[in-house]
């Protein structure tokens, strides 16, 4: 099992309606997380800063990356854009995390 940690950031007055589209997240993406191998998937916020933890395990990486191929995903990108720091292609920008630690 992999686990894979990164930081995103949330534009400023965003924090409700990011939390919201998350509540209401399309059943269609929640399926083509799973059948990419996501699980365990967390998104903390650090409410001063706007800055969001993104915690999930996944037990093939290049598999799981194929993801940002998928229609869904696109369109996901897409609907989250206006809330997010995001790359040309609407993906999150991220900071991939190290791990450092790990107690099972």
């Amino acid at each position: 099992m992999k686990r894979i940690a990164s930081i995103m950031y949330l534009k400023t007055g965003m924090e409700e309606e990011y939390e919201k589209r998350h509540d209401e997240l399309w059943p269609e993406m929640k399926d083509t997380l799973k059948e990419h191998g996501a699980s365990n998937y967390s998104i903390f916020l650090e409410p001063a800063s706007g800055k969001l933890f993104a915690y999930l395990e996944v037990n093939d990486e290049d598999h799981y990356n194929q993801i940002s191929a998928t229609d869904i995903c696109q369109k996901w990108w897409a609907y989250m854009e206006p809330l997010m720091e995001t790359n040309a292609d609407n993906s999150p920008i991220s900071t991939p995390l190290t791990e450092v630690f790990y107690l099972e």
